[in-house]
This record gives structure tokens, C-alpha cells and sequence, in this order.
């Protein structure tokens, strides 16, 4: 029999804002500016606390205008992360398992935080992560730099982190080399699966929009299948993570969903 998590709470992770939105959905919005939302997502199961992204840099709050970033994005942070946990009652070093959908700054800028937390990882996206050509990537090792003194666990593939359907790492490769989604299934919501930036915006995913930045084209409108043919497997609905009409009809911390 198939289990599901306790709880998940969404936590405000940051705003990214671009002068032109089509570099996110090449041929679509060319010129118009655009924001994107970013979250990060703390799961309770099994007496366990997991964390899904950390966000945005907390450091970035102190710069109200933003930071500008890789491909000239503007990086901006309303509510810190650490405030964010201080509100739910909680500390970073509460939680025990750490995932990031990828290593770029708007998912892993809080890395240093946890550190406690035991590291899933697919071993394509450490190797990016910490190899010599990490810029290339997009990559900024500075932000998760300290993740290497965390207990780490590589992967290659999908994984169900419990063994009980409850919680399942889905290798969805293609924006970065070891990109992944993660599917949850909660006890009354029903299943989600938290896309991470298989696509940027609910559209994207549905035209099979792929960013010019991204790592590879092909295996990224790979992914994008193999996400809906869970979802559609599964009844389960889709978070795309940095698509802020969606997230604005979820609620933050700190609120919770079952």
C-alpha cells in the first residue's frame, strides 16, 4: 500500500525579474517584462523533516532593488528563509534531507543553512556542480559550496526516498544535467509533483518551450513527457515552480497543506 506525507508548506523563495520574458519561452513575450516566482517546499514524513530548494540567497534582502544575476536577471527576496522557519517553529537544522531540483542560485542560495541535512543528489548534477566548467552551467559554487561537509548520497535515476511510494525523486534532466522534479503524494491534496524548472510557466510546459539556456534541448522536452505521463498516471497535479499565476493560488507559510 502506497503512503503519503504528513504535511508540506510552501515557502516564498524569491522573485526573479527579467526586462525581456522570452528567454524563458524563446519566440513568446519577446521584449515584455516578466516575473517569476521562486519556492522552496518543507515536507514532513516519517518523523522526518525534507526540504525541496532553499531559494533565493537570504543575503540578496538587504539589496531592495535586487541583484542582477546570470543572464541578466534580477534577483530579489521579500521574506527571508530563515525568517520563514522562525515562523513555522522551526530551525534550519531541524531538517534532514536536502534535495535540489538544480544547482542554479534561485534553488540552492540557502544550501548553507542546513547544514545537517543528508544530500540526495544525481551524480550528473554534482559532477556539474563541482566540476571545472560549473559557470557554464549557470552555476555559482559560492552559494552551495559548503554542501560538500554534508552527508551525501549520489544518485542515477529516479529514487522513492522511502520506499513507499510516499515520496519519489524524478531524474528530469535537460535544464542542467541532473535535473530533477519530485513527486509527493498528501493525504488529502492528493499527488503533486513539484516541477522544479522542467518548464518555467504552465504554458511553456504545455508548448514544449525550452529556454536557450537550457543544458539540452532535447532531453528537456523529454522530461516535460515524462512528467505528464505521471501526472496523468498518478491523478497528480503539476507545480511549476517559478510560474507566479500558480503559486499565487497556493498558500504560503505559514500555512500548511495535507
Amino acid at each position: 500500500m502506497q503512503e503519503s506525507v504528513e504535511k508540506i508548506c510552501i515557502l516564498d523563495g524569491g522573485l526573479t525579474r527579467v526586462e525581456d520574458g522570452s528567454i524563458y519561452s524563446p519566440g513568446v513575450n519577446v521584449g515584455v517584462p516578466t516575473t517569476l516566482s521562486c519556492n522552496a517546499y518543507l515536507i514532513r514524513h516519517k518523523d522526518k523533516w525534507l526540504l525541496w530548494d532553499s531559494g533565493t540567497p537570504d543575503a540578496f534582502y538587504a539589496e531592495p532593488g535586487g541583484k542582477i544575476m546570470t543572464h541578466g536577471v534580477r534577483a530579489m527576496v521579500v521574506r527571508t528563509i530563515a525568517a520563514q522557519f522562525d515562523m513555522i517553529g522551526l530551525s534550519p537544522d531541524d531538517v534532514d534531507i536536502i534535495m535540489f531540483s538544480h544547482a542554479h542560485y534561485d534553488h540552492v542560495g540557502n544550501s548553507r543553512l542546513f547544514r545537517n541535512a543528508k544530500w540526495f543528489v544525481q551524480q550528473h548534477e554534482y559532477e556539474a556542480m563541482f566540476g571545472a566548467q560549473a559557470h557554464s552551467f549557470g552555476y555559482f559554487p559560492e552559494f552551495y559550496s559548503t554542501m560538500r561537509d554534508n552527508e551525501v548520497e549520489l544518485l542515477q535515476g529516479d529514487c522513492d526516498l522511502f520506499d513507499d511510494g510516499a515520496v519519489r525523486l524524478i531524474h528530469t534532466p535537460g535544464m542542467t544535467p541532473g535535473h530533477c522534479s519530485l513527486f509527493v503524494r498528501l493525504p488529502r491534496t492528493g499527488p503533486i509533483i513539484l516541477g522544479g524548472d522542467v518548464a518555467h510557466n504552465c504554458r511553456d510546459l504545455q508548448y514544449r518551450r525550452v529556454p536557450s539556456f537550457s543544458n539540452d534541448r532535447d532531453a528537456a522536452i523529454e522530461s516535460m513527457r515524462k512528467i505528464e505521463e505521471l501526472a496523468r498516471q498518478e491523478g497528480a497535479t503539476i507545480w511549476i515552480n517559478h510560474d507566479t499565476m500558480q503559486s499565487g493560488t497556493l498558500p504560503h507559510a505559514p500555512a500548511w497543506l495535507y
